[in-house]
């Protein structure tokens, strides 16, 4: 660890702000394309978890849906330090693990799939139009969790991801592409976390 990497660290350790519990990165299906961008996803997973994190939410936005299926044979098997689960589309199953990878599956299509599951739900009469709720929603979405913080690289643009989840998230953006995302980017972000004053939308 470089010198000023070390004075981040202390400084995220020593603050007396809290850092995320939950954190989602954002990165592109031609992020993973470039040499050790795997290695840097799994260094991510390590810095999270080693300043806070308990659930670590990964997005992949692909343009490609023929390289849905090795992408998610890639990163199931990613050298992690937690159980990761890995979703696509098509994929309706609970994420429940302390490391979720969304590969292709966007935000609009994971909601309209949980509110197809609901209005299905009341046509049967298993469920009540009066008891469809928030609660409800989210219980019918893959990743039900809602992110503290989002890290997007290489742009100041949000893609199609976690449109119900993140809507209180504080939302940071780094110039720095994936290619390049250092510890001290992650840091960065952890700090700038630290220092914003969380609304909720209030």
């Amino acid at each position: 660890m470089g010198v000023y990497d070390h004075y981040l660290a202390l400084r995220v350790r020593r603050d007396d702000a809290p850092t995320p519990d939950h954190v989602a990165l954002v990165i592109t299906e031609r992020d993973l394309l470039e040499q050790g961008a795997y290695d840097t996803l799994s260094d991510a997973f390590d810095w999270a978890f080693d300043y806070g994190a308990q659930r670590v939410t990964v997005y992949v936005s692909v343009l490609d849906e023929a390289a849905v299926p090795t992408l998610e044979r890639e990163l199931a098997a990613i050298d992690a330090p937690r159980e990761v689960a890995v979703r696509g589309p098509g994929d309706t199953e609970r994420a429940d693990t302390p490391i979720q990878i969304s590969v292709g599956l966007g935000g609009k299509h994971e909601f309209a799939d949980a509110v197809q599951s609901i209005a299905e739900s009341v046509e049967s009469g298993d469920l009540s139009p009066d008891d469809v709720d928030e609660s409800e929603i989210e219980s019918r979405l893959v990743f039900p969790d809602e992110p503290d913080l989002v890290v997007k690289t290489g742009a100041e643009r949000l893609s199609d991801f976690m449109i119900w989840q993140s809507v209180y998230a504080e939302l940071y953006f780094t110039d720095v592409n994936w290619r390049d995302f250092r510890k001290r980017d992650y840091l960065r972000a952890i700090r700038d976390y630290q220092n914003r004053q969380r609304r909720f939308g209030r």
